[in-house]
């Protein structure tokens, strides 16, 4: 939730419900296995043992797969029907769904290594590219994600904001002529 503004996440929310339900949906969804949101998809900076960062990544095409949860889910949780929300991935990319820095550590480079750690699971997995969306109205995001090298692919709408995807191929051995 810390990736998203609280604004994002009550979009989500049906008329009566507010983030302490999303958070508990969240929540359960986060100790699930077969979640986009699973912690098994989950990369965690930790500082003195506690976690100050993570990276919540999948391969994009088990999206429909990996969501099912959240759409069952939704609208018991938090009384929405969200089975017809857009899809902000596809098959190809190790899609990287949430990137979150505990503020007090921002500016330290954390969020750079998971990007970092994002790509490199990304070549472990045989994935040709990382992708993400970012929020148009989000120039700082849009700036860090430019200097890791994410270029923009298209256009697209999620949690009622306007977004960029934007993506960073991955340089395999036969593309650099090795």
């Amino acid at each position: 939730m810390m990736a998203m503004t609280d604004e994002c996440c009550l979009n989500f929310c049906g008329e009566g419900y507010g983030l302490a339900d999303f958070h508990r949906m969240m929540t359960a969804l986060v100790e699930r296995e077969d979640s986009q949101y699973s912690y098994r998809n989950t990369l965690v900076a930790l500082y003195g043992g506690q976690v100050v960062g993570v990276a919540v990544s999948y391969d994009g095409g088990r999206l429909h797969e990996l969501r099912r949860p959240f759409i069952a889910m939704a609208p018991k949780c938090i009384g929405k029907d969200h089975s017809g929300i857009n899809d902000e991935t596809q098959a190809g990319e190790l899609y990287l769904d949430s990137l979150a820095v505990k503020p007090q550590y921002r500016r330290h480079g954390i969020a750079r290594r998971l990007v970092e750690a994002t790509r490199q699971r990304a070549a472990t997995l045989g994935l040709p590219q990382v992708g993400l969306l970012v929020d148009c109205g989000n120039e700082d995001g849009m700036a860090f994600y430019r200097s890791c090298g994410f270029g923009y692919a298209n256009d697209n709408t999620w949690g009622g904001h306007p977004m960029q995807h934007l993506i960073k191929r991955l340089c395999h051995h036969s593309d650099a002529g090795f």
